[in-house]
């Protein structure tokens, strides 16, 4: 018998995202486009396009200089491809990924012949560190355009040698800002920084980077272009900025206290909980006081160190997490498309009406804003013209642009304009008739079919859907407060609302600038259900004698942004105590807060908004000097004796935390086996961004995987043996615990 073989035709090569074109001018003109993704990020092929580029740029004598573009509209480098960091296991592994870097960039920079950034677009972490490394940087003035090195926000630090030649531009103070923060620099910044040698439209930017690269050329008869000389000239700077930099960067002592600063507000913030800030801070100081290899030999090894770390894994999961979020339409049927939305009608001109107004009008959107009289509309509009003009203080909007925001803003006392909106928005009082009263105003005076959105926080949308003619139409869209700075919207859905509408919602919710999240309905959502018992916790915690500041600064420093009796004081002692009883008419003794509590309501104590609660506010706190501090009064309200300064607590701080934090998580599972979460990773997503659960411990369900379901449960089991029936374990919890699931499997 014969066998025949086919042969075997090989695959076609991949595309290079690099490639070179040489204009009649001389100048070579390097496009960077990743083949069939809609932005550009470094590949691990990157190293490898780029020495073939460089060779061929050095080795061509037609090419007198170059300027490196992108071949996406809208960005640049949007910094390097984070699943390449998945394949990782070892620190070693990533510290040699980072030394390749490292030379791969220093093609660039040993050039013989200029290299100019053209940047149109987001030049992100590794993106911004390529752009450094050119010989110079023109921008385009385009709002898309940004640069940023934010590599911290990720758990790790730029890792080829962006922190050094940043602080080479503008300094280490800048340096040391950009890099701890991961924040964006605008091309008027980095213009006046020095990092951009020029910013022009973008319609003439590759001429303007052509023109700036022959000139650094120096073609017509002057010496040779020398890279090192031209890194090391620096831009132009004003004499205050050269006078600040020789007093805290160019001598010792300065330096000294520049980075002793830097650590001491660096550890105020993280409490310890983030290594990437500490090694960013420590490449910087090396680089001031030993020099440019010096300080690459430490960050390669802490580049390889922080990117196995268990802090970075929390927060490129909660990255990747978020990015497939901005993909999901909040439906599972992907032929549901949402609705068109060109206007919204807000009802309530309170402080979360008035953000909602905000962000939509940041978003484009036409917003009519009703309230019962001009007084009340007077307030709203002013929270709305403050949001602006602070951006406009900090240059992030321009006058005119403030104006054609503001343009888009009307107000009025009565029903006059709901015809016009497409989507509704009321952020009354949390009362089931007033709400029922305005879902119907609504329907009688808005567009047939018109989408009817309730900012409740804890009343189930299906009753307030109960007063409508079409439930269909109804959803809820939960916003935090304040909403301008909160990224998260909860969205509702009742069983009778439409796919169309929570698509609806969603995008509108994005177009905002909002993480969003889908849950279905009931008492307390999710955000609000499991931001229940935490602060119950910390209620009961209050009760045993446990101090006021003694609880915030143990959950403080467990991760939390703020203590949940902080928390109770912003979101009202009142607004909790109205919710309560719908809590524990719902799920009974679980949500039961001591009877201590009823006593601070009797005593007028709403909180922040009339500066009584568990804080001092206003005058009584100013003097007391800076920071917090707690009223004393309240426990005489509470029948509690005042606890002496410096006892200890009479429960141990790591039961403070376990205490708060795992009555938060054990309620996540309830809310994952009730169906009100749609995935484990929503409920991440919405515990992180909604309640300021912290972000490195990754979310409820990050939190079990990582602690082990038997180990979670083993705890919670020993607080209901201490304290009854409100640490019932989750059934979801219990099932894990059983088989050894991951959630996140």
């Amino acid at each position: 018998m014969t066998t025949t073989i086919d042969p075997v035709t090989p695959a076609p090569a991949a595309k290079s995202p690099v490639s070179l074109e040489v204009r009649p001018d001389g100048v070579g003109v390097v496009t960077y486009d990743v083949p069939g993704e809609a932005v550009n990020t470094l590949k691990p092929t990157f190293a490898g396009d780029l020495e073939r580029i460089m060779g061929q740029i050095a080795s061509n004598p037609l090419i007198k200089a170059a300027i490196l573009v992108s071949g996406k509209a809208d960005t640049w480098i949007a910094g390097a491809d984070i699943d390449m960091l998945k394949s990782v296991t070892t620190a070693a592994q990533a510290e040699a990924m980072c030394r390749a870097g490292h030379e791969a960039i220093l093609r660039i920079v040993r050039s013989p012949k200029p290299i100019v950034a053209a940047i149109h677009g987001a030049a992100l972490g590794g993106g911004f560190e390529v752009a450094l490394a050119c010989h110079a940087r023109v921008l385009s003035d385009d709002r898309k355009t940004v640069l940023g090195l934010p590599e911290v926000q990720l758990g790790l630090l730029p890792g080829i040698n962006g922190l050094q030649r940043l602080a080479e531009r503008a300094g280490l103070q800048a340096a040391l800002d950009h890099g701890l923060t991961g924040k964006n620099m605008r091309p008027s910044k980095a213009r006046q920084l020095g990092v951009a040698d020029d910013v022009v439209p973008a319609p003439i930017l590759k001429e303007t980077a052509a023109a700036l690269a022959l000139k650094l050329a120096r073609v017509e008869g002057g010496p040779p272009f020398r890279p090192a000389g031209a890194a090391k000239k620096g831009p132009k700077l004003d004499a205050a900025t050269l006078l600040t930099r020789a007093a805290l960067e160019q001598n010792p002592l300065g330096r000294t206290v520049l980075f002793q600063q830097a650590q001491k507000k660096t550890r105020e913030k993280t409490g310890g909980h983030y290594p990437a800030p500490e090694r960013i801070i420590e490449v910087l100081k090396t680089y001031a006081d030993r020099g440019f290899d010096a300080s690459r030999e430490v960050e390669a090894r802490a580049f390889g160190e922080l990117v196995v770390s268990s802090t970075a894994h929390r927060l490129m999961e909660l990255f990747f997490a978020t990015n497939a979020m901005k993909k999901d339409t909040g439906v599972d049927d992907a032929s549901v498309q949402p609705r068109k939305v060109e206007k919204i009608a807000m009802i309530g001109a309170g402080l979360m009406g008035a953000g909602i107004a905000y962000v939509s009008l940041n978003a484009g959107i036409a917003v009519r804003l009703r309230d019962r009289d001009d007084a009340s509309l007077g307030r709203g509009l002013k929270v709305v013209t403050d949001i602006l003009g602070d951006r406009v203080k900090k240059r992030q909007l321009t006058p005119i642009e403030r104006d054609q925001k503001l343009a888009l803003l009307t107000t009025t006392t009565d029903s006059s304009g709901l015809r016009s909106a497409d989507l509704v928005i009321e952020a009354v009082f949390e009362d089931l008739a007033v709400k029922h009263a305005v879902v119907r105003d609504i329907e009688a005076n808005g567009k047939d079919g018109v989408i009817v959105a309730s900012n409740t926080s804890s009343i189930p949308i299906s009753r307030i859907a109960a007063a409508s003619r079409r439930p269909e139409n109804v959803v809820g869209m939960h916003y935090f407060s304040p909403v301008h700075k909160m990224p998260l919207l909860e969205v509702i859905r009742t069983e009778a609302t439409s796919p169309e509408v929570v698509a609806t919602a969603v995008a509108v919710g994005k177009r905002q600038g909002k993480t969003v999240i889908v849950v279905n309905d009931g008492v307390g959502f999710y955000t609000s259900r499991i931001l229940g018992p935490y602060m119950n916790e910390a209620s009961w915690l209050l009760a045993e004698g446990v101090a006021i500041e003694q609880v915030d600064q143990a959950l403080v420093a467990w991760g939390w942004p703020v203590g949940p009796l902080a928390l109770l004081d912003e979101v009202g002692i009142d607004v909790a105590a109205h919710i309560g009883p719908i809590m524990i008419e719902a799920f009974g003794d679980r949500m039961s807060p001591p009877p201590t509590m009823a006593k601070l309501v009797s005593d007028d104590r709403r909180g922040r908004k009339n500066e009584r609660g568990m804080y001092l506010y206003g005058a009584a706190a100013k003097k007391k000097g800076k920071g917090k501090h707690p009223d004393e009064s309240v426990y005489a309200v509470l029948g509690l004796p005042l606890p002496k300064a410096k006892d200890k607590p009479p429960v141990a701080v790591e039961e403070i935390q376990m205490r708060c934090s795992l009555q938060l998580v054990n309620e996540a599972l309830y809310c994952l086996g009730e169906g009100i979460l749609r995935s484990p990773r929503d409920g991440d997503i919405g515990a992180i961004f909604g309640l300021g659960f912290p972000p490195f411990r990754g979310g409820p369900f990050r939190y079990v995987d990582a602690l082990g379901a038997a180990e979670v449960l083993r705890r919670i089991e020993v607080y209901e043996r201490r304290f009854g029936k409100r640490w019932t374990p989750a059934p979801a919890l219990v099932e894990a615990a059983r088989t050894g699931k991951s959630f996140h499997d």
